[in-house]
């Protein structure tokens, strides 16, 4: 796994740099869907779908993790569990859903949201639609195996996309989920400085990103989890964000 990390981190910060010259939205200019705006779509006076948040009145925000599960992922499903968080994770199968299978049972089990992040972290932009059919359809196989619920979100490596990965999406029923917060936990250790960043960029509707494979993100989180709530902030999973609304295949939404 340490090997694993290293080379995520590899990529992530060349991945930064490159998109310093290039638009937002995973340095790809695309059409997103903000989360008022599902829920402004939905039928007026609609009850919210997911457990008794209502997004229209609640202040809310969701917290998600990338490229999970890892040996970290226990101890950061302790604190959730702790805190009374859910949280939505986007799962990695190379390496990670193949080798932590308990850990997605578990995610499911305590009622977080379970999605994909790829197969192999392939940018679905440089691939043949075959390709891209196979980085998304293997962890949605593989999930629903061990779940029993196939996901309906995924999250695009480095947020890289277009309309070959819109359709197919489409085709596979995912929607595309991006973020407005992140962390950028792939440039340190400082679980300090991981936190100040999350709280400054946060506000109502936000989407945190964050990596549960690196050393100083897990012990961030009861911090991040704790200065949210004294904001007056509610933690919920993406699909409760959009609730009433729901997450329309081949979308991708972003606040």
């Amino acid at each position: 796994m340490r090997g694993t990390r290293r080379g995520f981190r590899g990529w992530a910060l060349a991945s930064a740099a490159a998109c310093l010259t290039l638009t937002l939205a995973g340095c790809a200019e695309v059409d997103t869907t903000a989360p008022s705006t599902a829920r402004a779509e939905a039928a007026h006076g609609a009850p919210a779908k997911f457990g008794t948040v209502d997004c229209r009145e609640a202040k809310c925000i969701a917290l998600t993790f990338d490229a999970g599960p890892s040996e970290n992922s226990a101890r950061l499903l302790d604190i959730l569990k702790e805190k009374k968080v859910p949280a939505t994770f986007f799962l990695l199968g190379k390496r990670h859903i193949e080798k932590y299978p308990e850990l997605v049972r578990r995610m499911a089990a305590e009622g977080h949201e379970v999605a994909s992040h790829t197969w192999d972290h392939k940018i679905l932009t440089r691939i043949s639609d075959a390709q891209i059919r196979e980085e998304l359809k293997r962890p949605d196989d593989a999930i629903e195996r061990l779940t029993g619920h196939k996901p309906t979100l995924m999250r695009p490596p480095q947020g890289r996309t277009d309309a070959d990965v819109h359709r197919i999406s489409k085709e596979l029923g995912l929607a595309e989920v991006l973020w407005s917060v992140t962390a950028k936990d792939y440039t340190t250790d400082d679980s300090d400085l991981i936190t100040k960043r999350v709280l400054d960029q946060s506000s109502r509707d936000g989407i945190i990103l964050l990596h549960d494979i690196y050393p100083g993100t897990v012990p961030a989180v009861p911090g991040i989890i704790d200065a949210l709530k004294a904001r007056g902030y509610v933690f919920v999973t993406v699909p409760q964000l959009l609730a009433p609304g729901r997450a329309e295949p081949g979308k991708v939404y972003r606040p």
